[in-house]
């Protein structure tokens, strides 16, 4: 985008609004097609062109063609909508193109193969909100996400990008800032949940002509990409929420630290920020205000530690991202030694909405003690899987059930993982839980940054706790002693269990190393690590028993303590295990029961995964 002048004034930015808006006014139909990194590895960006090319070659002019952030659906993608009817084709390719502005564009009809077909009523959607994966959802955080080309400022403004931060720096004081985002009750969304207006207040209140904002981009935990999508399909409203954020506690530089995995998320937040500081909605006196402020974006390393604030703000400075002893806080003491306020890219994205809606509207949703929306990464044994926002309070039976679909392969819930590595494990029992801040923490989890992992009947609980003690280990710094050599013994001990070396007393020692390794850890990553194992044992111990007094995985998961074999009355010889063997350990005539030789057996598992007929056994 080019700019032959800055927007000086909030007047000047409204004019600009309504001629954006008045320049689509002939437009009769949008394409939008995702363009965040899931579907762009399934071709969307070719299919992209191919509607730019297809619609200039037929002459068609009232249409705009988008390629938008992530709508959240990746397991069905490349995903297309047409607006404004909001028709939603799924598994979009190439080819299909034609019969889209042939059928949808030009005559209004639909292309029934392209509709998602329910797979619990077979019924066959064809408005994006009918589809399960969205009927249920509340979409606060993702509102632009699907509509908005992210590189592409105008649509942002148009979409009333910005009113927000106008709003805030002409009707309120950093104190009425503060007490609006107070008043909504945010709550930190990057695992912490401490209320965002109350840190705010903190780092405004401290001494000192130089603070900072930081945005934590640096999304570690397994499965989870709510962040990265933000990022890529939204930046505009992270660089408003702290723009707004840098006004209430007297800011005049920001940083956002985004995990070097994430080029695309760097790549449009880098394109934002230019266009916000060609346009004077970054930099000096924005608006005419008198604010200054501006953003640069820091790669981190990866390193998951650097995702606990006193990490992060030790990489910014150079330094190894150790965290430090606290307090002072960041609030307090943080970057270079001043005042700093960090916030996730999930709770900078909800405050322009704050701002502009006012706080009395979100605090009217979700519970309590815990207001608006949440982002969850779904993923794991469900059958849809993406990026899902719900209000708190919804239960995890509709996240799993009624938005996900269910489990795969018509197979058993047994446990959803939530708050990553260092979240817990929580059983079908609970599935009725709402999930809030508080009400996991009651029942041994935590919301963390918004990984979800659901896991069917097939999944060994010991093991799921050993893996991701085996993550925690290898990410700790190893300042601390407790951490550094807690979280080591703990593996030490899981390892030995799924091996079918388990002694009897090995689960009083896990749950004693727990217990001092929460208490005594330097930073959260120590202080949470225990809960894995802490919510298996509690929910799953009958599992940690069998291991160690009867040498069975119960799950048929862990190889020490399992063979397979296939149950002859079962086997319908459909021949898909004999296929797949990696070791050709599998023989048996088409449509006749098969066999498995021990002897070639190398307890892959791809035979008791793809069976059809569940007819591979474990003992």
């Amino acid at each position: 985008m080019t700019v032959a002048t800055q927007l000086r004034t909030p007047d000047e930015l409204a004019l600009m609004r309504k001629r954006i808006l008045a320049a689509r006014t002939g437009k009769k139909v949008s394409i939008s097609i995702c363009a965040g990194t899931g579907c762009r590895a399934q071709g969307s960006l070719d299919l992209f062109e191919e509607f730019k090319r297809q619609l200039e070659a037929g002459g068609i002019e009232d249409v705009e063609v988008r390629a938008t952030g992530c709508h959240g659906f990746c397991e069905q993608g490349p995903l297309v909508v047409i607006f404004p009817r909001k028709i939603f084709y799924k598994g979009v390719g190439v080819n299909d193109v034609s019969a889209i502005i042939e059928k949808t564009v030009r005559n209004g009809e639909i292309v029934q193969p392209l509709l998602f077909k329910d797979p619990v009523t077979a019924r066959r959607c064809e408005l994006e909100d009918e589809v399960p994966f969205y009927a249920k959802q509340q979409r606060i955080v993702f509102r632009n996400n699907g509509k908005i080309d992210p590189n592409h400022i105008e649509d942002y403004i148009a979409a009333g990008g910005y009113s927000a931060l106008v709003k805030a720096l002409t009707k309120m004081t950093p104190e009425d800032v503060c007490r609006e985002v107070d008043a909504s009750g945010l709550r930190g969304r990057g695992g912490g949940g401490f209320p965002t207006g109350r840190k705010w207040d903190i780092c405004r209140k401290q001494a000192g002509e130089i603070k900072y904002i930081i945005c934590n981009g640096d999304e570690g935990d397994p499965g989870a990409f709510m962040d990265r999508s933000i990022m890529e399909g939204d930046p505009h409203a992270v660089l408003e929420g702290m723009a707004i954020g840098a006004h209430a506690i007297g800011s005049q530089k920001g940083y956002i630290y985004v995990r070097a995995e994430y080029p695309l998320a760097v790549e449009n937040l880098s394109l934002a920020i230019g266009q916000a500081q060609a346009l004077g909605l970054l930099g000096v006196n924005i608006l005419g205000s008198g604010v200054d402020f501006d953003v640069e974006i820091v790669r981190g390393a990866g390193a998951f530690v650097c995702g606990e604030e006193t990490g992060l703000i030790a990489s910014i400075e150079g330094d190894i991202g150790t965290p430090r002893q606290r307090p002072p806080y960041p609030a307090q003491s943080g970057l270079w030694g001043m005042p700093t306020n960090i916030n996730n890219v999930e709770t900078w994205a909800n405050v322009p909405v704050i701002i502009d809606r006012g706080a009395k509207w979100f605090a009217g949703i979700g519970t309590e003690n815990s207001k608006g929306t949440k982002v969850f990464s779904l993923v794991g044994k469900v059958r849809n899987t993406g990026l899902v926002e719900v209000p708190m309070g919804t239960t995890l039976r509709e996240i799993v059930f009624d938005i996900g679909g269910g489990i795969q392969k018509k197979r058993k819930f047994k446990a959803v993982q939530i708050g990553g590595p260092s979240g817990g494990c929580i059983p079908e029992a609970l599935l009725d839980l709402p999930v809030d801040f508080d009400k996991l923490r009651e029942v041994g989890a935590m919301m963390g940054s918004g990984g979800l992992i659901v896991m069917d009947e097939r999944t060994c609980m010991v093991d799921v706790a050993k893996y991701f003690l085996s993550f925690l280990k290898d990410e700790s710094c190893g300042k601390c002693v407790p951490c550094r050599e807690g979280v080591f013994q703990m593996n030490r001990i899981l390892s030995a269990i799924v091996k079918g070396k388990g002694k009897e007393e090995h689960i009083a020692q896990l749950e004693r190393l727990a217990k001092y390794v929460k208490a005594s850890s330097l930073c959260q990553l120590g202080a949470t690590a225990p809960n894995p194992v802490l919510s298996t044992l509690r929910y799953f111990r009958d599992e940690y028993e069998a291991h160690i007094r009867q040498k069975k995985c119960p799950a048929g998961v862990c190889k020490d303590l399992i063979e397979f074999r296939i149950d002859p009355g079962v086997c319908t010889g459909c021949h898909l295990c004999a296929r797949d063997c990696p070791t050709n350990a599998v023989a048996g005539e088409r449509k006749q029961p098969h066999r498995i030789n021990l002897a070639a057996c190398v307890k892959c598992g791809v035979c008791y995964d793809i069976c059809p007929a569940n007819a591979v056994k474990t003992g």
